[in-house]
């Protein structure tokens, strides 16, 4: 498996794991918000992204990739529950930011929200940069 796939499979993974609030579904595909029931809200779903390299040292590449993680939520307090959402998910990816070693740091560097067009529901979008590093002809 690539440095890619085991970042990406490490997020889902973590963000799998988180309790408050706890994602009732996570997932690498793209969903239809609007075709969930009431009961898989907080829903996820994360995109691989822009991934810039360079040499890092001879014969070792360094790579920065941006992973797109876009959620939602759905309830009567929207802008509570999209900050709630939000918190919880930069908390879940703090502690590990070497995605299980895989990695050398995870940070979160844009958030944004729908900010209430699509109310009842509510979105947000974050984006994680993942710096890596691997030996050139090896991803």
């Amino acid at each position: 498996m690539s440095a890619r796939e085991s970042i990406a499979a490490n997020i889902v993974t973590v963000l799998g794991d988180m309790t408050s609030p706890a994602l009732k579904k996570i997932t690498r595909e793209p969903f239809d918000y609007e075709r969930l029931s009431n009961a898989q809200f907080p829903a996820a779903w994360l995109q691989s992204g822009d991934e810039t390299r360079s040499d890092a040292t001879t014969g070792t590449r360094e790579a920065v990739i941006s992973y797109r993680i876009v959620g939602f939520v759905k309830g009567t307090a929207i802008d509570t529950a999209r900050n709630e959402l939000i918190e919880a998910i930069e908390e879940a990816l703090e502690v590990d930011r070497t995605r299980g070693g895989y990695a050398s740091d995870t940070q979160i560097t844009d958030v944004s929200t729908d900010e209430g067009v699509i109310d009842p529901i509510g979105g947000i979008t974050m984006v994680a940069q993942v710096r890596y590093f691997y030996e050139r002809g090896a991803l």
